[in-house]
């Protein structure tokens, strides 16, 4: 009786060299072995050691594999084996599927999950996590170009079996986006299009020195740094106009007062700026940033050296500005 299995040295490429693909996951493994095991055995007691009993096992094997969704490849060489592992395999009968099939399978499966532990990889496979880079839930991604959601559509069309989740694919799309992008784009980083003369205030200023500077300025978002000028907050028009106490003014009145006085304005920044902000490096690629602005709704990102501070906001129209001079920078040169 045979303490290993052929099969099982194809099981351990996928599990080692590709544990990312659907077919070398744990339910892949033990379930595609297991049954093919089961068929192979019914096969060679109702048909012998012939041809016919190979050739059907192995067919009925995969067609129930995808059924159940567990197909490994493998597992085609694991029905074969039932049938034409000679009389060791044979004496077994339907204990073959028992052992070795499953023995060998769970001891497999086990050492690949120690192994890419120890190694970092993800196993058993989880796509990766769309969440933002900051604790606060992102709106969901605005996209025209392709989702994964197409990606699943596309595979169903095409009616086969892809060794790729459609997640992972959608993944490396978004990293092809940007990589090409950045590659047109040429080497625009936050640090070269940022606004370095930022006004900024402390979390003790008063709300109505605060809309006074928004005004004075003429921009919407305040940065709030503590005496080390590290981001501690972000103070935007739409912060004074929801949180900000105008006394009995309603919200209508407060947008109406927003514009003319700051006469009703009560409190301090700290009261009602937005805590928790996504800050970004200033050697950040501009095609990341334009997603990080994307999956979060940001219109302004402060921009932190290594040590925490402050050194420059990038806006909206900074990113819009720099890309138009990019184009037209690239129609001259072309022309």
């Amino acid at each position: 009786m045979p303490l290993l299995m052929a099969p099982i040295g194809a099981s351990a490429v996928l599990l080692f060299a590709a544990p990312a693909s659907p077919l070398a996951q744990p339910w892949s493994i033990l379930g595609g072995n297991c049954l093919a095991a089961a068929i192979g055995v019914a096969c060679a007691q109702l048909f012998g050691d012939v041809p016919l009993a190979a050739a059907l096992a192995v067919a009925t094997s995969i067609g129930l594999m995808l059924t159940f969704r567990c197909l490994h490849p493998p597992s085609g060489a694991v029905a074969l084996t039932a049938v034409i592992g000679g009389p060791a395999i044979t004496e077994l009968g339907f204990y073959f599927v028992a052992w070795p099939v499953a023995v060998n399978s769970v001891v497999l499966l086990c050492i690949a999950i120690a192994f890419n532990s120890l190694t970092g990889k993800d196993y058993p496979h989880r796509p990766p996590a769309t969440a933002a880079t900051h604790p606060i839930a992102p709106p969901p991604r605005v996209s025209l170009g392709v989702t994964v959601g197409d990606l699943e559509k596309a595979i169903a069309q095409r009616d086969e079996v892809i060794s790729v989740d459609p997640v992972d694919l959608g993944d490396m799309l978004q990293r092809a986006e940007i990589i090409a992008f950045t590659r047109r784009s040429g080497d625009l980083t936050a640090a070269s299009i940022m606004t370095r003369a930022v006004t900024t205030i402390g979390p003790g200023t008063s709300l109505r020195v605060a809309l006074r500077l928004l005004r004075q300025k003429s921009i919407k978002a305040l940065p709030v740094v503590d005496d080390t000028k590290r981001v501690v907050g972000i103070l935007t028009q739409t912060d004074l106009l929801d949180k900000a106490d105008w006394g009995p003014s309603t919200k209508a009145q407060g947008l109406s007062v927003l514009s003319r006085t700051d006469r009703p304005l009560r409190g301090r920044a700290r009261d009602v700026m937005t805590p928790v902000v996504s800050t970004i490096h200033p050697s950040m690629p501009i095609a990341m940033l334009i997603q990080l602005m994307l999956q979060s709704g940001h219109h302004h990102m402060p921009v932190v050296a290594d040590d925490g501070t402050l050194v420059g906001v990038v806006t909206q129209t900074d990113v819009v500005s720099a890309l138009f001079h990019a184009n037209v920078v690239d129609i001259a040169q072309a022309s």
